[in-house]
C-alpha cells in the first residue's frame, strides 16, 4: 500500500494552518513549516517507524525562507517516487482579503521584513515564487469568501472517502455518586430506568454483561428510551460533521455508573460503530466499589 503523502502550499494568509488542523482531525500526521529539503528525509523516518505511518501531510511555504528555493524541485522528485500517492494541495486568496486577514490579526507577513512592511509588495514576491508550485497543484482551494468552517468541509470532501471518518465519537458512562463527567458534549441520565442494583443475582455484575443489559432492556421503558436516543443521535450527528466538529463526547450516566449507564453506552457506542462512525467505549466507574 503506498503511503499517502499531502503537501499543503500556498500564499500566506491563505488558510493553511486551518488546512493542517484538519487534516490531523482526519487522521493524518501533520508537521508544519518543514523546508522541502527535509521532505524526503521526513518521508523515510515516516517509513522506518516502528507504527509505519500510512498518512503524512506536510506544510511547506515561504517561511523557510531561501530554503523554499528548491521547494519545486523537491516536490516534483517526490511525485516520481512510486512507493509514494503524492498530491499538492495549493491554497489560495485574493490579494485584498490577505491583507486585510493580515491588518485584523496583527501578524507579519514571513516577508515584512524583506519588503519593510509593504504587504502589497510582499504577496507579489511571494505569488511569482509560488507560481510553478501551482502550476502543478493536484488541488486548488480559493478560501477569500469561505468561512473556516466551509474551508474544512471542503478538505474532508476531498480527503475522506466517508464522512463520518473526520468526526471520533467517545462514548462513555459515568456514576453521578462520584460527580458528573465533565469532558461530557452529550450528557443522558438513565437513573430514571429500574435498577439492576436491588437484584441481588445482578448486583455483582456489571452492564457489561449480558445478563445485566438482558435485564435493563427488558422494560418497556428502556426499550422506547434507547429508540428515541438513536432517533435524536441520528438528527445530531450529520449537523456536527457538518459544523466540523472532530470529537464528540457522548456520556451515560446513572447512580453508580456499573449497570445502567455501562448498558446504554455499550449498546449505544455499538449501534454507532454499526453506523460507521469512529467510536471509543469507556467506562469511568466501573471498577469502584467492587
Amino acid at each position: 500500500m503506498k503511503m499517502q503523502v499531502v503537501i499543503v502550499t500556498g500564499m500566506s494568509g491563505s488558510g493553511k494552518s486551518s488546512v493542517m488542523d484538519v487534516m490531523e482531525d482526519i487522521g493524518f500526521y501533520c508537521i508544519d513549516n518543514l523546508p522541502p529539503q527535509l521532505m524526503s528525509r521526513f518521508i523515510e523516518i515516516c517509513r522506518e517507524s516502528e507504527n509505519r505511518l500510512e498518512k503524512i501531510a506536510i506544510a511547506a511555504d515561504l517561511r523557510s525562507g531561501d530554503m523554499f528555493a528548491d521547494a519545486y524541485k523537491c516536490m516534483c522528485e517526490l511525485e516520481h517516487q512510486k512507493d509514494l500517492d503524492v498530491k499538492i494541495l495549493y491554497i489560495d486568496a485574493e490579494d485584498e482579503v490577505l491583507i486585510k486577514r493580515y491588518k485584523e490579526t496583527r501578524r507579519k507577513h514571513p516577508l515584512d521584513e524583506k519588503f519593510s512592511g509593504n504587504l502589497h509588495n510582499a504577496i507579489a514576491f511571494e505569488r511569482e515564487q509560488l507560481v510553478q508550485i501551482k502550476g502543478i497543484a493536484d488541488y486548488y482551494i480559493e478560501t477569500s469568501y469561505q468561512s473556516v468552517s466551509q474551508l474544512k468541509e471542503q478538505i474532508r470532501d476531498i480527503f475522506l472517502s466517508n464522512a463520518t471518518d473526520s468526526m471520533s465519537i467517545k462514548v462513555t458512562s459515568f456514576g453521578f455518586k462520584y460527580g458528573v463527567s465533565t469532558e461530557s458534549d452529550l450528557v443522558f441520565d438513565v437513573r430514571c430506568l429500574p435498577n439492576p442494583h436491588y437484584v441481588k443475582e445482578l448486583r455483582p455484575h456489571t452492564g457489561c454483561d449480558a445478563c445485566v443489559r438482558d435485564y435493563v432492556m427488558s422494560f418497556e421503558q428502556s426499550r422506547e428510551l434507547m429508540d428515541k436516543l438513536k432517533e435524536l443521535l441520528d438528527f445530531l450527528l450529520p449537523l456536527y460533521i457538518h459544523e466540523g466538529k472532530s470529537r464528540l463526547v457522548i456520556s451515560f450516566g446513572c447512580t453508580g455508573g456499573k449497570h445502567r449507564s455501562i448498558t446504554f453506552a455499550e449498546l449505544i457506542g455499538d449501534y454507532l460503530i454499526s453506523k460507521g462512525m469512529r467510536v471509543i467505549k469507556q467506562h469511568r466507574d466501573i471498577g469502584k466499589d467492587r
